[in-house]
C-alpha cells in the first residue's frame, strides 16, 4: 500500500544528511561535554560548534542559545520563570496559542499573582494589534506571548510589528516558533525580541531536543535544578549527538530554503486548487496565505462519515490530521478553530494538511483520489 504522509506539522521525518551526522557524533563523540579530559573536551567542541551554527543563522550571538528537551520545555521556563525572575504582573497572550503555552498560562494564573488577557484575533487568526496595543497601555509588568506560526491553520504572525509594540510599552516579548523555525527567514539582529522556543523534530532534525534563544542581559533563571550545564541555566548532560544533528538540520534548512518553499508553496497551491475542483463546498480555515508547510481545510460530508475520516484515510496509507498531535486523540474539536469558524462551519470537519520537500504531487493526488472515494461511498 502505499503511504503518504502529510503530517510534517506534528512532527518531520528526519534528513538523511542529519542522520548520517548523529551516527557520526554517536560512534565519535561519546564523551560528557563537562570532562575536562581530552574525550569530554571533544565532545564539548562539537556542541559549541552546533551552537555558534544556530547562532549564526539567526544573527544572534552563540551565548544567547541554550539547548532544552524542546518547545514544551522551552515554553514553560520562559512563562514560568519570567514572572518568577522578572517581575511580571500580566501576561498577554492569545487563545489559539499551542496547549504547551495555554497548559502554562492556566497553571500560572492558579498558582501566582498573575493578570492573564487575551487579544482579539480576527476570523483568518491574526492578531489584532490595535488590542495589543490598548492592552498594553496599562502601565504593568508584562510578558506578551504569541506563536509566529499557528500549528493548527498556518497563520503567521507580524513578529517585527509584534515585536516593535512590545519594545514602545516596554513589554517582553516570547514567541513559540517551533512551526517557523528553519521553514522562515528569521533575523534576530533585526526584531527586539526577548525570547523564542525551538524544537528540531519540526524541521527534519531529532525529537527530544529543542533551543532557547534569551536575550543578551536578561537575568533568567534555570527551571530544572542540577549541574552547570549551559552556562548553569539548564543543568542535565547535553546530548551532543541530538544537538549535533538540531545543528545540521537548522543548517540545511536556512541554506535550502529559497528552494523549499518556492517548492512546497507550488504544492500547497496545488493541493488548493485540486481540493476545491474536486469538493466544491471545500473552504480554507484561516487565511491561503498563512505559512506554504500548512493547509487547514473544512471537508463537508455527511454526519456519519465525520469521526470516521481520518481512520478510513489511515486505511489508504495517508497521514493526516486534525490538529496539534498533542490534543489528536481528544473527541473535542480543536480550540484554535472552535475560536475562528462560525457555529454551522464547526459542523463541518477538518484536516489539518502538513507539507515538506519530501512530498510531491502525486502524493496530492493519491489523497484527492481515496478522500473523494471515502466521501462517496
Amino acid at each position: 500500500m502505499k503511504k503518504v504522509y502529510f503530517d510534517n506539522a506534528s512532527t518531520s521525518a528526519m534528513d538523511p544528511r542529519v542522520i548520517l551526522e548523529m551516527t557520526q557524533a554517536m560512534a565519535d563523540d561519546y564523551g560528557n561535554p563537562s570532562s575536562s579530559h581530552a574525550v569530554g573536551r571533544q565532545a564539548k567542541s562539537k556542541l559549541e560548534l552546533a551552537r555558534k551554527t544556530i547562532a549564526k543563522h539567526l544573527k544572534v550571538s552563540a551565548a544567547e542559545i541554550v539547548f532544552t528537551s524542546g518547545g514544551t520545555e522551552g515554553n514553560n521556563w520562559v512563562l514560568q520563570t519570567a514572572v518568577r525572575d522578572l517581575g511580571i504582573k500580566r501576561i498577554i497572550s492569545s487563545k489559539i496559542e499551542h496547549h504547551a503555552v495555554l497548559h502554562t498560562l492556566d497553571y500560572i494564573k492558579l498558582t501566582q499573582n498573575i493578570q492573564l488577557d487575551f487579544v482579539k484575533i480576527a476570523s483568518d487568526g491574526s492578531v489584532d494589534h490595535s488590542d495589543l496595543v490598548r492592552l498594553l497601555s496599562q502601565d504593568i509588568p508584562t510578558l506578551v506571548s504569541f506563536m509566529h506560526v499557528n500549528n493548527e491553520i498556518g497563520t503567521v504572525l507580524d513578529l517585527t510589528k509584534t515585536s516593535r509594540i512590545c519594545q514602545q510599552h516596554q513589554a517582553y516579548f516570547h514567541s513559540d516558533m517551533v512551526q517557523s523555525m528553519g521553514k522562515l527567514p528569521i533575523d534576530f539582529s533585526c526584531t527586539p525580541l526577548d525570547f523564542a522556543v525551538a524544537s528540531a523534530h519540526k524541521f527534519h532534525g531529532p525529537k527530544g531536543i529543542g533551543f532557547v534563544y534569551i536575550k543578551k542581559g536578561i537575568p533568567i533563571q534555570p527551571f530544572l535544578l542540577g549541574g552547570e550545564q549551559e552556562k548553569g541555566l539548564r543543568p542535565g548532560t547535553e546530548a551532543v549527538p541530538a544537538i549535533v544533528g538540531m545543528a545540521k538540520a537548522f543548517e540545511l534548512a536556512n541554506d535550502e530554503l529559497a528552494q523549499h518553499t518556492q517548492y512546497i508553496s507550488e504544492l500547497k497551491a496545488y493541493a488548493i486548487a485540486k481540493l476545491t475542483q474536486q469538493f466544491l463546498a471545500c473552504k480554507v480555515n484561516g487565511s491561503a496565505a498563512g505559512i506554504h508547510t500548512i493547509l487547514n481545510v473544512q471537508i463537508p460530508c455527511a454526519t456519519h462519515k465525520h469521526d470516521m475520516l481520518l481512520f478510513a484515510l489511515d486505511m489508504q496509507g495517508i497521514a493526516v490530521s486534525r490538529g496539534s498531535a498533542c490534543q489528536s486523540g481528544s473527541p473535542k474539536p480543536s480550540h484554535v478553530l472552535a475560536e475562528i469558524l462560525s457555529d454551522e462551519e464547526k459542523l463541518q470537519p477538518s484536516l489539518r494538511i502538513s507539507f515538506s520537500h519530501f512530498n510531491t504531487k502525486e502524493e496530492v493526488d493519491y489523497f484527492i483520489d481515496k478522500l473523494n472515494i471515502i466521501l462517496s461511498n
